[in-house]
């Protein structure tokens, strides 16, 4: 059986208020109602009874809806509120509805009252259970934060802990491999194992990448291209190949530049990187060409090489994180996904062209942030 509805019928005629209470009962309502006719009647029913619907006449001897309409905003209460008067112009009544009145209902025309009892109950109920529902998901994306938050937080402390010990390992297997007086036997073993500690020290370094550009804020300095682009190579130069490569920087535009000098030299690295990696040694002449045209807008910055190139079956993926497009690859397939991230975060725009056997053309957009406070 339904509860009674707990109806506060604001009232100062109690033919009207009979009139009301008939309507309801004859169409099935079952309620128990209380009527007043002053603000502090009003005011203690609105405590004392709980209501769950208030009806109101418009105009009382000192009193009115307007005024008990603002009290229940008042007090947060969120419960049906239906106007129930006597004529009003259509002007009146939508500046009501536009105060927080769920509806209004002629005097003349009561029979309508039992449904817009109803419907605005059914409109308030489903109001609720949005905003519970708003308020659980507002809960879950909180919490899901935390957990990112500490998870972001393990990994990079766990990656840059785990680098320290490598740098170490590193430098005893070099030691090693030239004190060792059995140094030709065992110099293939010695170069496996550096290959290997290096392999793994690069993809806690692209971990860290990653974790940073997520966690820290973008910086602004003025950008030298040509100084951060050769510095890149240059930090590249352990890298099987790299020497025999035929390589090419160019900058050109006199507007001064500023970024985040950390995100790109992370950038440009990875992309240079690739290069090198991906390289075609049957190919007589090895390139990488790096042009960047700077202007006040913007930086355009194309990556050129001539290496084995992607398949265009598998280059919609390559910006995936763990993907590797190619069985050469011995990475942990992070370094594309990290650029598509900095380019993200520094709201720009990478494109990406290949060729198998021809090569590959990125090219990076980048705004200028000059024009920052």
């Amino acid at each position: 059986m339904e509860p009674a509805l707990k109806i506060l019928i604001l009232e100062d005629v109690p033919e009207d208020i009979g009139l009301i209470e008939r309507v309801l009962k004859r169409d099935g309502i079952v309620f128990s109602s209380r009527k007043v006719d002053t603000r502090d009647q009003f005011i203690d029913a609105m405590k004392d009874f709980d209501p769950d619907v208030i009806l109101s006449d418009h105009a009382l001897p000192q009193f009115n809806s307007i005024e008990a309409l603002k009290i229940c905003k008042a007090q947060g209460r969120k419960i049906p509120f239906i106007l129930v008067t006597g004529t009003v112009s259509e002007e009146f009544a939508v500046n009501c509805l536009k105060q927080g009145a769920d509806d209004y209902v002629l005097k003349s025309n009561l029979s309508r009252l039992p449904s817009a009892i109803l419907t605005s109950i059914k409109h308030h109920d489903m109001e609720d259970e949005k905003k519970k529902a708003e308020d659980h998901l507002l809960e879950q994306n909180a919490e899901l934060i935390k957990i990112n938050k500490e998870l972001d937080s393990f990994v990079y402390n766990v990656s840059h802990n785990l680098r320290s010990p490598l740098a170490s390992l590193l430098g005893l297997i070099h030691l090693a491999s030239k004190e060792s007086d059995q140094a030709d036997s065992l110099a293939h073993y010695f170069s496996m194992m550096d290959h290997s500690v290096h392999r793994l020290d690069n993809t806690l370094k692209e971990i860290l990448d990653y974790s940073q550009n997520n966690r820290n804020e973008i910086s602004r300095t003025q950008i030298d291209f040509e100084k951060l682009i050769n510095d890149c190579f240059k930090a590249l130069i352990y890298l099987t190949g790299q020497q025999e490569i035929e390589k090419s920087v160019t900058v050109t535009g006199n507007s001064r530049y500023y970024s985040d000098s950390h995100r790109l030299s992370v950038l440009f690295h990875n992309l240079i990187s690739n290069s090198v990696k991906y390289r075609d040694p049957n190919k007589e002449k090895q390139i990488i060409r790096v042009s960047a045209t700077i202007s006040d807008a913007n930086a355009i910055i194309r990556f050129e090489d001539n290496g084995i190139g992607i398949d265009a079956r598998v280059l919609p993926n390559v910006f995936d994180m763990f993907y590797r497009a190619t069985e050469q690859s011995d990475g942990a397939g992070l370094g594309l996904y990290i650029a598509k991230e900095i380019v993200h975060a520094l709201k720009g725009k990478l494109s990406i062209q290949s060729e198998i056997n021809q090569g590959t053309v990125l090219t990076i957009i980048i705004p200028n942030l000059s024009l920052q406070p």
